[in-house]
Protein backbone atom coordinates (compact mmCIF):
# COMPACT_ATOMS: atom_id res chain seq x y z
CA UNK A 1 0.00 0.00 0.00
CA UNK A 2 1.38 3.52 -1.15
CA UNK A 3 2.58 5.69 1.83
CA UNK A 4 0.81 8.34 2.48
CA UNK A 5 2.82 11.59 1.56
CA UNK A 6 2.98 14.79 3.75
CA UNK A 7 0.34 17.96 2.59
CA UNK A 8 2.56 20.07 1.23
CA UNK A 9 4.42 17.08 -0.67
CA UNK A 10 0.91 16.37 -2.23
CA UNK A 11 0.37 19.88 -4.04
CA UNK A 12 3.97 19.87 -5.17
CA UNK A 13 5.62 22.01 -2.23
CA UNK A 14 8.59 20.53 -0.68
CA UNK A 15 8.01 21.57 3.34
CA UNK A 16 11.51 23.19 3.21
CA UNK A 17 10.48 25.12 0.91
CA UNK A 18 7.28 26.05 2.07
CA UNK A 19 9.23 27.26 5.51
CA UNK A 20 11.74 29.76 2.86
CA UNK A 21 8.65 31.53 1.67
CA UNK A 22 6.96 31.83 4.71
CA UNK A 23 10.26 33.66 6.29
CA UNK A 24 10.62 35.24 3.11
CA UNK A 25 7.58 37.18 3.15
CA UNK A 26 8.03 38.39 6.72
CA UNK A 27 12.08 38.87 5.98
CA UNK A 28 10.62 41.10 3.26
CA UNK A 29 8.10 43.04 4.61
CA UNK A 30 10.81 44.47 7.14
CA UNK A 31 12.44 45.77 3.97
CA UNK A 32 9.90 47.27 1.81
CA UNK A 33 5.99 47.34 1.18
CA UNK A 34 4.43 43.93 -0.81
CA UNK A 35 1.42 44.78 -2.64
CA UNK A 36 -1.68 42.28 -2.46
CA UNK A 37 -4.04 42.03 -5.08
CA UNK A 38 -7.63 43.85 -5.07
CA UNK A 39 -11.28 42.71 -4.91
CA UNK A 40 -12.36 39.06 -6.03
CA UNK A 41 -15.97 39.73 -5.84
CA UNK A 42 -16.47 43.05 -7.30
CA UNK A 43 -14.97 41.52 -10.78
CA UNK A 44 -16.97 37.98 -10.30
CA UNK A 45 -20.35 40.60 -10.21
CA UNK A 46 -19.42 42.56 -12.92
CA UNK A 47 -18.52 39.07 -15.22
CA UNK A 48 -22.17 38.45 -14.88
CA UNK A 49 -22.33 36.46 -11.71
CA UNK A 50 -25.12 36.68 -9.89
CA UNK A 51 -24.92 37.84 -6.28
CA UNK A 52 -27.73 35.48 -5.03
CA UNK A 53 -25.13 32.30 -5.76
CA UNK A 54 -21.89 31.24 -3.60
CA UNK A 55 -19.05 32.94 -5.18
CA UNK A 56 -16.31 30.63 -3.50
CA UNK A 57 -17.89 27.94 -5.01
CA UNK A 58 -17.04 28.96 -8.42
CA UNK A 59 -13.94 27.23 -7.73
CA UNK A 60 -15.42 23.74 -8.60
CA UNK A 61 -18.01 24.78 -10.99
CA UNK A 62 -15.87 27.58 -12.99
CA UNK A 63 -12.42 27.22 -12.28
CA UNK A 64 -11.33 29.25 -15.36
CA UNK A 65 -12.90 31.87 -14.43
CA UNK A 66 -11.26 32.38 -10.58
CA UNK A 67 -7.75 31.76 -12.39
CA UNK A 68 -8.22 34.42 -15.17
CA UNK A 69 -9.02 36.72 -11.76
CA UNK A 70 -5.92 35.72 -10.03
CA UNK A 71 -3.76 35.73 -14.13
CA UNK A 72 -5.36 39.81 -14.44
CA UNK A 73 -3.69 40.63 -10.44
CA UNK A 74 -0.54 39.30 -10.89
CA UNK A 75 0.04 40.58 -14.34
CA UNK A 76 -1.23 43.88 -12.67
CA UNK A 77 1.66 43.89 -10.49
CA UNK A 78 0.23 42.00 -7.17
CA UNK A 79 2.89 39.96 -5.14
CA UNK A 80 0.07 38.55 -2.81
CA UNK A 81 -2.69 36.99 -4.50
CA UNK A 82 -5.41 35.55 -1.94
CA UNK A 83 -7.72 32.51 -2.95
CA UNK A 84 -11.25 32.52 -3.70
CA UNK A 85 -12.60 31.50 -0.28
CA UNK A 86 -13.47 34.27 1.85
CA UNK A 87 -16.97 32.63 2.30
CA UNK A 88 -15.78 29.10 2.11
CA UNK A 89 -16.69 28.45 5.81
CA UNK A 90 -19.44 25.57 6.71
CA UNK A 91 -21.75 28.37 8.02
CA UNK A 92 -21.67 30.58 4.76
CA UNK A 93 -21.63 27.36 2.65
CA UNK A 94 -24.57 25.83 4.01
CA UNK A 95 -26.85 28.95 2.95
CA UNK A 96 -26.44 27.24 -0.13
CA UNK A 97 -26.67 23.98 0.75
CA UNK A 98 -22.96 23.11 0.08
CA UNK A 99 -21.38 22.54 4.36
CA UNK A 100 -20.31 19.12 3.38
CA UNK A 101 -17.69 20.97 0.39
CA UNK A 102 -15.45 22.92 2.81
CA UNK A 103 -12.73 21.12 2.40
CA UNK A 104 -12.76 20.40 -1.53
CA UNK A 105 -13.70 24.16 -2.24
CA UNK A 106 -10.94 25.53 -0.19
CA UNK A 107 -8.41 23.08 -1.41
CA UNK A 108 -9.34 23.63 -5.08
CA UNK A 109 -9.03 27.43 -4.47
CA UNK A 110 -5.65 27.04 -3.02
CA UNK A 111 -4.52 25.12 -6.33
CA UNK A 112 -6.18 27.39 -8.27
CA UNK A 113 -4.16 30.46 -6.91
CA UNK A 114 -1.16 28.39 -7.26
CA UNK A 115 -1.56 27.46 -10.54
CA UNK A 116 -1.69 30.89 -11.80
CA UNK A 117 1.33 32.05 -9.35
CA UNK A 118 3.34 29.16 -10.75
CA UNK A 119 5.47 31.81 -13.40
CA UNK A 120 5.75 34.88 -10.98
CA UNK A 121 7.70 34.82 -7.61
CA UNK A 122 4.78 35.97 -5.62
CA UNK A 123 2.92 34.58 -2.42
CA UNK A 124 0.01 32.82 -2.37
CA UNK A 125 -2.43 33.54 0.77
CA UNK A 126 -5.57 31.92 2.19
CA UNK A 127 -8.47 34.30 2.49
CA UNK A 128 -10.61 33.16 5.59
CA UNK A 129 -14.06 35.65 6.22
CA UNK A 130 -16.16 35.83 9.15
CA UNK A 131 -18.96 33.25 9.83
CA UNK A 132 -21.62 35.06 8.98
CA UNK A 133 -23.51 34.57 12.13
CA UNK A 134 -23.12 35.73 15.75
CA UNK A 135 -21.02 33.82 18.42
CA UNK A 136 -21.22 34.48 21.92
CA UNK A 137 -22.34 36.34 23.93
CA UNK A 138 -24.28 37.69 21.50
CA UNK A 139 -25.60 34.64 19.06
CA UNK A 140 -25.92 31.08 19.66
CA UNK A 141 -23.01 30.09 17.89
CA UNK A 142 -20.48 28.62 20.67
CA UNK A 143 -16.35 29.80 20.26
CA UNK A 144 -15.59 26.31 20.55
CA UNK A 145 -17.94 25.61 17.15
CA UNK A 146 -16.45 29.00 16.20
CA UNK A 147 -13.11 27.45 16.05
CA UNK A 148 -13.79 24.31 14.80
CA UNK A 149 -15.37 26.10 11.81
CA UNK A 150 -12.43 28.37 11.20
CA UNK A 151 -10.34 24.98 11.71
CA UNK A 152 -11.64 22.84 8.95
CA UNK A 153 -11.51 25.78 6.51
CA UNK A 154 -7.79 26.55 7.39
CA UNK A 155 -6.78 23.15 7.39
CA UNK A 156 -7.78 22.49 3.84
CA UNK A 157 -6.29 26.19 2.66
CA UNK A 158 -3.17 24.83 3.78
CA UNK A 159 -3.56 21.48 2.42
CA UNK A 160 -3.69 23.22 -0.85
CA UNK A 161 -0.28 24.89 -0.34
CA UNK A 162 -0.76 28.42 1.03
CA UNK A 163 1.86 30.47 1.96
CA UNK A 164 0.19 32.88 4.49
CA UNK A 165 -3.40 32.99 6.10
CA UNK A 166 -5.33 36.25 5.45
CA UNK A 167 -8.48 37.04 8.14
CA UNK A 168 -9.93 39.49 6.89
CA UNK A 169 -13.36 41.86 7.30
CA UNK A 170 -13.72 40.54 10.95
CA UNK A 171 -15.93 42.89 12.83
CA UNK A 172 -15.58 41.61 16.30
CA UNK A 173 -12.58 40.86 18.47
CA UNK A 174 -13.95 37.80 20.06
CA UNK A 175 -14.77 36.27 16.71
CA UNK A 176 -11.52 37.11 14.90
CA UNK A 177 -9.60 35.48 18.21
CA UNK A 178 -11.11 32.30 17.50
CA UNK A 179 -9.55 32.13 14.09
CA UNK A 180 -6.29 33.01 15.05
CA UNK A 181 -6.45 30.35 18.03
CA UNK A 182 -7.42 28.12 14.66
CA UNK A 183 -4.37 28.93 12.54
CA UNK A 184 -2.24 28.81 15.50
CA UNK A 185 -3.27 25.05 15.87
CA UNK A 186 -3.40 23.98 12.57
CA UNK A 187 -0.68 25.46 11.50
CA UNK A 188 1.73 27.38 13.77
CA UNK A 189 4.83 28.26 11.51
CA UNK A 190 2.00 29.80 8.67
CA UNK A 191 2.66 33.44 8.10
CA UNK A 192 -0.40 34.98 9.92
CA UNK A 193 -2.21 38.20 8.50
CA UNK A 194 -5.42 39.44 10.82
CA UNK A 195 -7.42 42.51 9.58
CA UNK A 196 -10.41 44.39 10.77
CA UNK A 197 -12.86 46.01 8.85
CA UNK A 198 -13.62 49.59 11.21
CA UNK A 199 -15.97 52.22 10.81
CA UNK A 200 -15.66 56.05 9.66
CA UNK A 201 -14.23 56.53 13.60
CA UNK A 202 -11.94 53.63 13.08
CA UNK A 203 -13.36 51.17 15.64
CA UNK A 204 -14.56 47.56 15.01
CA UNK A 205 -18.31 47.18 14.86
CA UNK A 206 -17.97 45.80 18.43
CA UNK A 207 -16.64 49.10 19.65
CA UNK A 208 -13.05 48.40 19.96
CA UNK A 209 -10.82 50.82 19.05
CA UNK A 210 -7.35 50.95 17.23
CA UNK A 211 -5.91 51.25 21.08
CA UNK A 212 -7.93 48.06 22.11
CA UNK A 213 -7.96 45.67 18.63
CA UNK A 214 -3.95 46.20 18.21
CA UNK A 215 -2.27 45.29 21.54
CA UNK A 216 -4.97 42.40 21.51
CA UNK A 217 -4.45 40.73 17.77
CA UNK A 218 -0.86 41.41 18.68
CA UNK A 219 -1.19 39.13 21.76
CA UNK A 220 -3.16 36.38 20.11
CA UNK A 221 -0.08 35.77 17.63
CA UNK A 222 -0.72 37.77 14.42
CA UNK A 223 2.74 38.73 12.74
CA UNK A 224 0.89 41.42 10.96
CA UNK A 225 -2.43 43.41 11.73
CA UNK A 226 -4.22 45.89 10.20
CA UNK A 227 -7.89 47.22 8.53
CA UNK A 228 -9.33 46.08 5.34
CA UNK A 229 -12.72 46.79 3.64
CA UNK A 230 -14.49 49.55 5.31
CA UNK A 231 -14.83 53.01 4.46
CA UNK A 232 -12.28 53.94 2.55
CA UNK A 233 -8.54 54.84 2.30
CA UNK A 234 -8.80 57.96 4.08
CA UNK A 235 -10.95 57.01 7.29
CA UNK A 236 -8.39 53.92 7.41
CA UNK A 237 -5.40 55.88 7.18
CA UNK A 238 -6.34 58.14 10.26
CA UNK A 239 -6.80 54.65 12.33
CA UNK A 240 -3.64 52.74 10.99
CA UNK A 241 -1.59 55.91 12.41
CA UNK A 242 -3.16 55.12 15.27
CA UNK A 243 -2.74 51.50 15.38
CA UNK A 244 1.12 52.28 14.34
CA UNK A 245 1.40 53.80 17.76
CA UNK A 246 -0.48 51.17 19.33
CA UNK A 247 1.92 48.29 18.24
CA UNK A 248 5.42 47.36 17.07
CA UNK A 249 4.19 44.46 14.40
CA UNK A 250 4.18 45.09 10.54
CA UNK A 251 0.31 46.79 9.61
CA UNK A 252 -1.31 45.58 6.72
CA UNK A 253 -4.23 47.96 4.75
CA UNK A 254 -6.24 47.00 2.15
CA UNK A 255 -9.11 49.32 1.74
CA UNK A 256 -12.33 49.58 -0.17
CA UNK A 257 -12.19 51.80 -3.23
CA UNK A 258 -14.13 54.67 -1.17
CA UNK A 259 -17.71 54.12 -0.12
CA UNK A 260 -20.18 52.76 -2.60
CA UNK A 261 -22.82 54.59 -4.17
CA UNK A 262 -25.90 53.22 -6.04
CA UNK A 263 -26.09 54.18 -9.59
CA UNK A 264 -28.99 52.94 -11.53
CA UNK A 265 -29.61 50.34 -9.34
CA UNK A 266 -26.03 49.24 -9.04
CA UNK A 267 -23.28 49.20 -5.98
CA UNK A 268 -20.57 51.67 -7.75
CA UNK A 269 -17.12 52.02 -5.92
CA UNK A 270 -15.96 55.94 -7.60
CA UNK A 271 -12.48 55.98 -6.13
CA UNK A 272 -9.92 55.95 -9.45
CA UNK A 273 -6.73 54.16 -9.58
CA UNK A 274 -5.10 56.76 -8.96
CA UNK A 275 -6.70 57.94 -5.92
CA UNK A 276 -6.09 55.14 -4.54
CA UNK A 277 -2.66 55.07 -5.62
CA UNK A 278 -2.01 58.32 -3.99
CA UNK A 279 -3.40 56.78 -0.69
CA UNK A 280 -0.82 53.81 -1.34
CA UNK A 281 2.09 56.18 -0.64
CA UNK A 282 0.18 57.55 2.17
CA UNK A 283 0.10 54.30 3.86
CA UNK A 284 3.43 53.13 2.82
CA UNK A 285 4.71 56.42 4.95
CA UNK A 286 2.71 55.32 7.60
CA UNK A 287 4.56 52.63 8.06
CA UNK A 288 1.97 49.64 6.24
CA UNK A 289 3.61 46.79 5.02
CA UNK A 290 1.29 44.70 3.10
CA UNK A 291 -1.08 47.39 0.79
CA UNK A 292 -3.75 46.05 -1.38
CA UNK A 293 -7.47 46.70 -2.16
CA UNK A 294 -10.68 45.31 -1.24
CA UNK A 295 -13.91 45.94 -2.56
CA UNK A 296 -14.39 48.11 -5.73
CA UNK A 297 -10.67 47.64 -6.06
CA UNK A 298 -9.73 45.96 -9.64
CA UNK A 299 -6.24 45.25 -11.52
CA UNK A 300 -6.46 48.57 -12.84
CA UNK A 301 -5.91 49.86 -9.19
CA UNK A 302 -3.35 47.20 -8.38
CA UNK A 303 -1.45 48.10 -11.44
CA UNK A 304 -1.53 51.89 -10.42
CA UNK A 305 -0.78 50.96 -7.15
CA UNK A 306 2.58 49.17 -7.71
CA UNK A 307 3.80 52.49 -9.91
CA UNK A 308 3.14 54.59 -6.78
CA UNK A 309 4.88 52.07 -4.81
CA UNK A 310 7.81 51.89 -7.03
CA UNK A 311 8.38 55.23 -7.41
CA UNK A 312 8.43 55.49 -3.48
CA UNK A 313 10.82 52.52 -3.10
CA UNK A 314 12.98 53.79 -5.63
CA UNK A 315 12.51 57.40 -3.89
CA UNK A 316 13.47 56.02 -0.69
CA UNK A 317 16.62 54.22 -1.91
CA UNK A 318 18.24 57.44 -3.27
CA UNK A 319 19.97 59.44 -0.82
CA UNK A 320 19.05 63.20 -1.16
CA UNK A 321 21.71 64.73 -2.61
CA UNK A 322 24.29 66.99 -0.68
CA UNK A 323 26.52 69.87 -2.02
CA UNK A 324 30.47 69.12 -0.99
CA UNK A 325 33.10 71.59 -0.11
CA UNK A 326 31.40 73.36 3.10
CA UNK A 327 28.90 73.32 5.63
CA UNK A 328 25.40 71.66 4.90
CA UNK A 329 22.87 74.44 3.30
CA UNK A 330 20.32 76.34 5.47
CA UNK A 331 17.13 77.77 4.60
CA UNK A 332 16.06 81.49 3.85
CA UNK A 333 13.27 83.56 5.48
CA UNK A 334 10.33 83.31 2.55
CA UNK A 335 9.62 86.70 1.46
CA UNK A 336 6.73 88.22 3.23
CA UNK A 337 3.28 87.49 1.75
CA UNK A 338 2.60 90.78 1.08
CA UNK A 339 5.63 91.22 -0.75
CA UNK A 340 5.03 88.80 -3.07
CA UNK A 341 2.11 89.88 -5.51
CA UNK A 342 -0.50 92.10 -5.72
CA UNK A 343 -2.63 89.87 -4.61
CA UNK A 344 -0.95 88.24 -1.88
CA UNK A 345 -0.69 92.26 -0.35
CA UNK A 346 -4.36 92.57 -0.37
CA UNK A 347 -4.69 88.90 1.14
CA UNK A 348 -2.22 90.06 3.85
CA UNK A 349 -4.12 93.13 4.82
CA UNK A 350 -7.31 90.81 5.25
CA UNK A 351 -9.31 92.74 2.29
CA UNK A 352 -12.02 90.65 0.51
CA UNK A 353 -10.66 89.31 -3.00
CA UNK A 354 -12.24 88.41 -5.94
CA UNK A 355 -10.84 86.25 -8.85
CA UNK A 356 -12.51 84.65 -12.30
CA UNK A 357 -11.19 81.40 -13.70
CA UNK A 358 -10.10 81.56 -17.30
CA UNK A 359 -9.64 78.33 -19.27
CA UNK A 360 -6.70 77.93 -21.59
CA UNK A 361 -7.75 77.50 -25.35
CA UNK A 362 -7.62 74.12 -27.11
CA UNK A 363 -5.24 75.83 -29.66
CA UNK A 364 -3.09 79.01 -30.14
CA UNK A 365 -5.53 81.66 -29.88
CA UNK A 366 -5.43 83.56 -27.06
CA UNK A 367 -7.54 86.30 -28.32
CA UNK A 368 -10.73 85.89 -26.37
CA UNK A 369 -8.99 85.43 -23.01
CA UNK A 370 -6.88 88.02 -23.31
CA UNK A 371 -10.18 90.63 -23.93
CA UNK A 372 -11.85 88.65 -20.92
CA UNK A 373 -8.93 89.31 -19.03
CA UNK A 374 -9.04 92.81 -19.76
CA UNK A 375 -12.82 93.51 -18.62
CA UNK A 376 -12.38 91.38 -15.80
CA UNK A 377 -9.63 93.84 -14.61
CA UNK A 378 -11.85 96.88 -15.53
CA UNK A 379 -14.63 95.75 -13.10
CA UNK A 380 -12.17 95.22 -10.31
CA UNK A 381 -11.50 92.18 -10.64
CA UNK A 382 -8.54 91.50 -8.31
CA UNK A 383 -6.62 88.06 -10.06
CA UNK A 384 -8.02 85.30 -12.74
CA UNK A 385 -7.12 81.59 -11.75
CA UNK A 386 -6.02 79.64 -14.73
CA UNK A 387 -6.78 75.21 -14.89
CA UNK A 388 -4.21 73.03 -16.14
CA UNK A 389 -5.91 70.86 -18.60
CA UNK A 390 -9.20 70.30 -16.23
CA UNK A 391 -10.98 67.39 -16.51
CA UNK A 392 -7.57 66.16 -18.09
CA UNK A 393 -8.22 67.51 -21.59
CA UNK A 394 -5.51 68.73 -23.79
CA UNK A 395 -5.27 72.51 -23.94
CA UNK A 396 -2.98 75.31 -24.59
CA UNK A 397 -0.41 75.43 -21.53
CA UNK A 398 -1.53 77.21 -18.48
CA UNK A 399 1.45 78.56 -17.61
CA UNK A 400 2.21 80.42 -20.95
CA UNK A 401 -1.59 81.91 -20.62
CA UNK A 402 -0.46 83.04 -16.83
CA UNK A 403 2.60 85.01 -18.02
CA UNK A 404 1.25 86.09 -21.43
CA UNK A 405 -1.90 87.63 -19.30
CA UNK A 406 0.02 88.97 -16.75
CA UNK A 407 2.17 90.97 -19.50
CA UNK A 408 -0.71 91.80 -21.67
CA UNK A 409 -3.42 93.11 -19.30
CA UNK A 410 -1.56 93.61 -15.85
CA UNK A 411 -3.89 91.74 -13.96
CA UNK A 412 -2.21 88.86 -11.37
CA UNK A 413 -2.77 85.58 -12.55
CA UNK A 414 -2.98 81.92 -10.43
CA UNK A 415 -1.69 79.24 -11.87
CA UNK A 416 -3.30 76.43 -11.24
CA UNK A 417 -0.16 73.40 -10.78
CA UNK A 418 -1.06 69.51 -10.70
CA UNK A 419 0.84 66.62 -9.72
CA UNK A 420 -0.94 64.48 -12.56
CA UNK A 421 1.55 64.66 -15.69
CA UNK A 422 4.67 65.38 -13.58
CA UNK A 423 7.77 63.50 -11.34
CA UNK A 424 9.47 65.74 -8.61
CA UNK A 425 11.86 66.90 -11.40
CA UNK A 426 9.87 68.30 -13.58
CA UNK A 427 7.72 70.20 -10.43
CA UNK A 428 10.67 71.72 -9.42
CA UNK A 429 11.77 72.77 -12.91
CA UNK A 430 8.50 73.99 -13.44
CA UNK A 431 8.27 76.29 -10.08
CA UNK A 432 11.29 77.74 -10.26
CA UNK A 433 10.71 78.72 -14.26
CA UNK A 434 7.49 80.43 -13.17
CA UNK A 435 9.10 81.89 -10.72
CA UNK A 436 11.83 83.53 -12.77
CA UNK A 437 9.31 84.65 -15.34
CA UNK A 438 7.27 86.59 -12.54
CA UNK A 439 4.11 84.07 -11.69
CA UNK A 440 4.17 84.33 -8.08
CA UNK A 441 0.78 82.91 -7.25
CA UNK A 442 -0.43 78.92 -7.15
CA UNK A 443 -2.79 76.73 -6.40
CA UNK A 444 -1.58 73.44 -5.79
CA UNK A 445 -3.88 70.43 -6.86
CA UNK A 446 -3.58 67.03 -7.28
CA UNK A 447 -5.12 66.69 -10.75
CA UNK A 448 -8.17 65.01 -12.83
CA UNK A 449 -7.15 61.36 -13.72
CA UNK A 450 -6.43 61.03 -17.26
CA UNK A 451 -9.64 58.51 -17.60
CA UNK A 452 -11.81 61.31 -16.93
CA UNK A 453 -11.09 63.25 -20.53
CA UNK A 454 -9.90 62.46 -23.84
CA UNK A 455 -7.38 60.70 -23.52
CA UNK A 456 -7.92 57.54 -20.89
CA UNK A 457 -5.14 55.52 -21.78
CA UNK A 458 -2.79 58.27 -20.94
CA UNK A 459 -0.34 57.44 -17.98
CA UNK A 460 -0.58 59.67 -15.19
CA UNK A 461 2.27 60.50 -12.71
CA UNK A 462 1.38 61.31 -9.04
CA UNK A 463 4.72 60.83 -7.41
CA UNK A 464 3.83 63.35 -4.92
CA UNK A 465 -0.47 64.60 -4.04
CA UNK A 466 -1.70 68.41 -3.43
CA UNK A 467 0.05 68.12 0.29
CA UNK A 468 3.74 66.36 -0.87
CA UNK A 469 3.26 69.31 -3.91
CA UNK A 470 2.62 72.02 -1.36
CA UNK A 471 5.62 70.87 0.83
CA UNK A 472 8.53 71.30 -2.34
CA UNK A 473 6.58 74.48 -2.80
CA UNK A 474 7.27 75.53 0.44
CA UNK A 475 11.00 74.09 0.56
CA UNK A 476 11.32 76.01 -2.82
CA UNK A 477 10.27 79.29 -0.98
CA UNK A 478 12.76 79.33 1.84
CA UNK A 479 15.24 78.56 -0.84
CA UNK A 480 16.13 74.60 -0.88
CA UNK A 481 14.99 71.89 -3.78
CA UNK A 482 13.75 68.70 -2.75
CA UNK A 483 17.33 66.97 -1.87
CA UNK A 484 17.96 69.99 0.25
CA UNK A 485 20.01 71.76 -2.17
CA UNK A 486 20.29 75.31 -2.58
CA UNK A 487 18.36 76.83 -5.48
CA UNK A 488 19.77 80.29 -5.43
CA UNK A 489 22.54 81.66 -7.10
CA UNK A 490 24.59 84.21 -4.84
CA UNK A 491 22.82 87.07 -4.76
CA UNK A 492 26.30 88.73 -5.46
CA UNK A 493 26.33 86.92 -8.99
CA UNK A 494 22.83 87.92 -10.28
CA UNK A 495 20.53 89.58 -8.50
CA UNK A 496 20.60 92.42 -6.09
CA UNK A 497 18.24 91.09 -3.93
CA UNK A 498 16.53 87.83 -3.39
CA UNK A 499 14.06 87.48 -6.16
CA UNK A 500 10.08 87.02 -5.10
CA UNK A 501 9.23 83.90 -3.58
CA UNK A 502 5.85 82.12 -4.99
CA UNK A 503 2.75 82.89 -2.83
CA UNK A 504 1.05 79.10 -2.73
CA UNK A 505 -2.78 78.27 -1.57
CA UNK A 506 -3.74 74.36 -1.80
CA UNK A 507 -7.27 73.31 -2.63
CA UNK A 508 -8.49 70.18 -1.48
CA UNK A 509 -10.40 68.63 -3.99
CA UNK A 510 -13.75 66.76 -4.13
CA UNK A 511 -13.96 63.11 -4.34
CA UNK A 512 -14.64 62.81 -8.11
CA UNK A 513 -12.85 59.27 -9.17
Amino acid sequence: MRARLPWDARTGLHPVFSAIMAVGLLSRIKQSPVLCDGAMGTLLYAKGIFINRSYDELNLSQPDLIRGIHHDYLQAGAEIIETNTFGANSFRLARHSLADKVRDINRTGARLAREAAKSFDVWVAGSVGPLGTRIEPLGKTSFQEAREAFREQIEALVEGGVDLLILETFGYLEEIHQAILAAREVAPSVPLVAQVTIDEDGNCLDGSDPETFAPKLAEWGADVIGCNCSVGPVAMLDAIERVRAATSLPLAAQPNAGIPRSVDGRNIYLCSPEYMASYARKFAAAGVRVVGGCCGTTPDHIRVMKSALRAGEARGKNSPAHVTGGPAPKATPAVPIEKRSALGSKLARGEFVTMVEIVPPKGTDIRKEVEGARFLKSVGVDAVNIPDSPRASARMSNQALSLLIQREVGIDAILHYTCRDRNVLCIQSDLLGAAAVGIRNLICITGDPPKMGNYPDATAVFDVDAIGLVNIVRSLNDGLDLGGNPTRIPDSQIWTKRPGALNTKSRRERNTQ
